[in-house]
């Protein structure tokens, strides 16, 4: 079983606050970047959410 297994497995039934955890460090990484890279950040996050699964989409990025 890989590492991401495992975690998946962590996390299954907290996708939500998984997600809501990933938007949180992304938007902290922009902010002490100052935005330099949010692009990549962006991206991340994206990636990230679709690893994690859920139900919901990520939350809205109307706050950056």
């Amino acid at each position: 079983m890989s590492m991401l297994d495992k975690i998946k497995g962590m996390l299954k039934g907290h996708e939500d606050q998984a997600k809501q955890g990933v938007e949180k460090a992304g938007d902290f990484v922009d902010q002490k970047t100052q935005n330099k890279y949010s692009g990549q950040v962006d991206t991340a996050q994206e990636k990230l959410n679709e690893q994690i699964g859920g139900t919901r989409p990520p939350t809205d990025e109307a706050g950056r």
